[in-house]
Parts: structure tokens; C-alpha cells; sequence
């Protein structure tokens, strides 16, 4: 790390808080450099003791999306994720499940861990499940597995895909480009009809009904927040 550095930066580095939340314990009264209050905007130095009355009831959530919510900014009588979750707490979701498609998504309060687990940096894996609308081609899993060119000219990271009927397969990417699966599949000649999330890291979906939610604790939730904080 390099010094000086701004406090909410020095915060969320730090992994005490994100650096959304520092800014609200900063105006809040909430922080402290070697016992005397920090302002917005105060830089670091090398040395300097900094304390944080930091949000700890942190709250993680495998919820169940169903088709036709969308994850992010509805608009023209669309519903959200937070329009429909009756979930106690304030959460929001990590990344993006596209409109049509349905299963696990992560819902959180702590910011602490978007960058690290949406980051194709780190290789964090997500799987899905899909359904063509036609019998797949002899190398149709092998051409997905080593990479596609997008409509954007992008190269897909290599992944790993498995055949599982005789339009159905399941695959597992580290990386989460805009309706990412779907539009693979188009650059080869193909359509999907059905997709759905089935893990995240070691979080899986297993038989929690469309539209539900569980709260993550214990081993799972230490496993997943093992190389995210």
C-alpha cells in the first residue's frame, strides 16, 4: 500500500468496511486517525492509527431468481431482485442474472467482497445448466470449452463444458461478460431456451425453491468468504 492514502480507500483496502460504507461512517462521526476524528477526504500516513466503528452484522444470502426479474435498474414496469425478496435485512446482489434466466444469485449487504468475487482476476467459478433449441454439433462443446469470439469481437476465457443430453449441457466459467452463455451459443450456430445458475464458488443451489432464499452460515459461508475478505 501505498502512503498517503485517502481514508476511505485506506478503509477499503484495509477490508474493514467498503469504501460506500466508510464514506457514510465518515460523515457519520465513526472513524478515527490516532485517536482524533477523521474528515472525508483526510489522507493516511505511513504509521498513523486508524479506527472504525465498522458494520459487523453482515449478511450473506443464496436466493433462487425466477425468470422475468430483473437484477439491476428495472424499468418500464419491470420488478427487481429488492422488489420481490422478502428478506429482512437491505441486501443487494452480487453480478448479474439476465431477465430470462433463472437460479442462484448471491445477495449481500457487504460491499467488501463485489470486487474480489465479479472480477475475472481471481477465477471465481460460477455453473449453469442450459437447454438448445437443436441437437448440439460433434465439436459444438469443444469450440465452447476453448474460448468464443463474441459479437463485440471479445474472446471468451477457456472453460469447462459437459454434455449432459442431446441439447443439454452444463458449464462453468470464470468470468461474467452480458448474457455471456447466450451469446456463445449464438456465435455457434445455436439458441437457448432454458438457462439456469446452479452454483457459485462452493455455494449451490440444490433444491431451493424458485423465488426462496437461505441464509449462509457455518462451513459454506466460510469456505465462500475464505478468498473474498
Amino acid at each position: 500500500m501505498d502512503f498517503p492514502i485517502i481514508i476511505n480507500k485506506y478503509l477499503a483496502l484495509n477490508k474493514i468496511c467498503s469504501r460506500k460504507e466508510s464514506d457514510r461512517l465518515l460523515k457519520a462521526g465513526k472513524v478515527f486517525i490516532n485517536g482524533r476524528l477523521a474528515e472525508p477526504g483526510q489522507m493516511v500516513q505511513r504509521g498513523d492509527k486508524v479506527e472504525a466503528e465498522a458494520k459487523t452484522d453482515f449478511v450473506y444470502l443464496a436466493y433462487n431468481k425466477p425468470r422475468g426479474i430483473i437484477t439491476h435498474s428495472p424499468q418500464g414496469g419491470e420488478r427487481s431482485i429488492t422488489d420481490i425478496i422478502k428478506a429482512k435485512e437491505k441486501v443487494f446482489p452480487l453480478g448479474r442474472l439476465d431477465k430470462d434466466s433463472y437460479g442462484l444469485i448471491i445477495l449481500t449487504n457487504d460491499g467488501r467482497i463485489t470486487d474480489r468475487l465479479l472480477s475475472p482476476d481471481f477465477a471465481h467459478e460460477k455453473e449453469y445448466e442450459v437447454v438448445l433449441a437443436r441437437p448440439m454439433a460433434a465439436d459444438f462443446l469443444k469450440r465452447m470449452s476453448s474460448g468464443v469470439v463474441l459479437d463485440d469481437g471479445y474472446k471468451t476465457k477457456p472453460c469447462r463444458a459437459r454434455k449432459t443430453g442431446e441439447r443439454k449441457f452444463s458449464i462453468v466459467l470464470t468470468e461474467g461478460k452480458k448474457r455471456q452463455i447466450r451469446r456463445m451459443c449464438q456465435a455457434l450456430g445455436q439458441r437457448v431456451v432454458d438457462l439456469k445458475r446452479v452454483r457459485v464458488m462452493n455455494i449451490e443451489l440444490g433444491d431451493l425453491p424458485v423465488g426462496r432464499h437461505r441464509n449462509l452460515a457455518g462451513e459454506e459461508l466460510e469456505a465462500f468468504l475464505k478468498d473474498l475478505i
